[in-house]
Formats: C-alpha cells, structure tokens, sequence
C-alpha cells in the first residue's frame, strides 16, 4: 500500500472517530481532499484509493485535471474565486466552498440564470475578524442574508470558515462553534435549511467535527507537504 493509500485510510479512521465521540454517525462527515498544488498523479492514487471528492482553489489547474478522472468524481471549488473565472468554472465544480462576499454571489447568480444552470454554493465567514482572510464579517452576512437568498440561481446550502493556525487545535473550537451558531441563527431567522458547515483542515479537522463539521477540507494529511508553489 502506498503513503497515500495509507495517510489516506489514517484520515477517513481520525475523521469517523471523531464523529464517534460527538456521538455523530461517521458517514455525517465527508472528506474532501484538498488535491490544489498537487500532481495529478497524486490524486488518481487517492481516487484509486476511494476517495471521490477532490477541493482545487485554481481553475485553470482544476480544468488541467477535471477531464482525467471519471465523471463520477465530485471537485469543490475551495479558494476565492475570481468574478472573471466564475464562466469558466460553474460547469465544472458541485460546490462552491468560498463565495466571500455579495458581489461575486450575485454574479455567480447572474451567469447561473445566463447558463441555464443553478450554483450551489457555501459563504464562507471570517470569525475570526483576521485582515488576511477573505469572508462576510458574522454581522455582514446576517444584514446580506435576505438578499442573498431572493437570488434564484443561487443555492446556499450552508456556511463555510477557516480558523486561525494555533499551535493546539482545540484552540479553533470557538471560530468553529462561533460558525455554528451563526448557521443556526440565519436558519432560524431565514427559515431555511443551511445543513453543511465546511470547516476544519489537516490541523484541525477533529476539533472542527467536534463542533459539527459536515465537510471537512484535508490536503497535506493526506498528500504530504505541499509542493512549493502555494498561492
């Protein structure tokens, strides 16, 4: 069995007993392989492995891939993407984890009607309040929700955030929680179904399932250091 093949397995056997202890079924979580900067040999091996959910932040890296796996493979789109690459990328990803903010929603929304399409998308929320990460302020998307959700080829299918490095991941429990409890807010309020919450990475992901993660993102866990080309 290869590293991959194994870190992998080491992975999927963390993020159900993790699930276990918070007293989730294990299938409540899913694994995407954060597979951005990666060869794409790196990936076929974790595709042959099982793994069929793959997160790329690059389209034009993404596009180079897509086409070399079988149609049943599942790409999330992870990073913030650029409003003059939503065309090129709509076709081709059944989730967008990373729509930051109300402009690129309602051009997602207006491409989506153009293409006779429907976007399926997380909003990604900055707890935290770090100047360096992109997301709606907790404040903002609740004064944005309802326009938001009068968009018609937008599907918001839940929320989205990356916690702050800490050298100890219980550390991020609070920005995870924090995420909860504002899904929990804007459905009760919205009076709509937001059931994914998108969060945790190779360093925290079992704290973050912990809190209620549905997705959890994991690239270097699986497929070692990533290759130094980082964005």
């Amino acid at each position: 069995m290869s590293q991959i093949q194994n870190d992998l397995n080491a992975v999927q056997n963390r993020i159900s007993e993790a699930a276990r202890r918070s007293g989730r079924a294990p299938e409540s979580v899913r694994l995407v392989a954060v597979s951005k900067t990666y060869p794409f040999d790196a990936v076929r091996e974790a595709w042959g492995a099982g793994q069929k959910a793959f997160g790329e932040s690059r389209v034009q890296e993404a596009l180079a891939k897509i086409p070399l796996l079988p149609a049943g493979v599942e790409w999330h789109f992870i990073g913030h993407l650029q409003t003059n690459k939503i065309r090129k990328a709509l076709p081709f990803f059944s989730l967008f984890h990373g729509v930051d903010n109300a402009d690129t929603a309602r051009q997602m929304d207006r491409i989506a009607a153009e293409s006779g399409t429907f976007a399926r998308v997380l909003l990604e929320v900055n707890v935290s309040g770090e100047r360096s990460k992109y997301g709606f302020s907790p404040d903002a998307l609740r004064a944005e929700f309802d326009s938001l959700l009068a968009l018609p080829r937008l599907q918001i299918a839940g929320l989205m955030t990356i916690a702050p490095y800490a050298d100890h991941p219980g550390e991020a429990r609070p920005f995870f929680s924090g995420l909860r409890e504002l899904r929990d807010d804007l459905q009760q309020r919205g009076g709509v179904l937001l059931p994914e919450l998108s969060m945790g990475m190779s360093g925290d992901f079992e704290a973050a399932i912990a809190e209620g993660a549905t997705i959890v993102r994991v690239g270097s866990a699986i497929f070692g250091e990533r290759p130094r080309k980082e964005e």
